[in-house]
């Protein structure tokens, strides 16, 4: 004679609504901008969006911002939308925006990197028109390089 055991449990996943990921990410966090209005991530849901999150204090992070600056400015015409998001607090960050020169969309996360599962930095996400991830990158990369370029533009 056989028995057999299932054994089960109830998951959120599985009666998760069919959210996107960018979806999922305004719901475990809460962004404003340098002026301390709130930021519905969901405007960006037209175009794909790169979200890098970074630190002040992050060398590697501050190395590969005028790359990404480059790369944000070439691929202004196939609908991208850059936004650095930091954990810190909004002076922090727009002191060095100012002291630094830097014209990006500079944002912060009310919730620490480590409650979003963010552990590097700095850590990039590539999301398509729909939300949904479709590229993440760990460290700093030559955004503007030619073969990141053409990566970008073909996603």
């Amino acid at each position: 004679m056989c028995y057999f055991i299932l054994l089960g449990c109830n998951s959120d996943i599985t009666n998760k609504k069919d959210i996107s990921d960018l979806e999922s990410l305004q719901l475990k966090t809460s962004f404003v901008d340098l002026n301390e209005n709130n930021l519905d991530l969901s405007v960006f849901k037209k175009g794909k969006t790169v979200i890098s999150y970074w630190a002040t204090w992050c060398r590697p992070c501050i190395e590969e911002m005028p790359s990404l600056k480059r790369a944000e400015e070439i691929l202004e015409d196939y609908g991208y939308t850059f936004l650095l998001v930091s954990d810190e607090t909004i002076s922090k960050i727009s002191n060095f925006k100012n002291d630094r020169n830097f014209d990006f969309n500079f944002l912060k996360s009310n919730k620490s990197f480590e409650t979003l599962g963010v552990y590097f930095m700095p850590t990039t996400y590539i999301f398509d028109e729909n939300g949904q991830i479709i590229e993440t990158i760990v460290g700093a990369i030559e955004w503007d390089s030619e073969e990141m370029i053409t990566k970008l533009k073909m996603l």
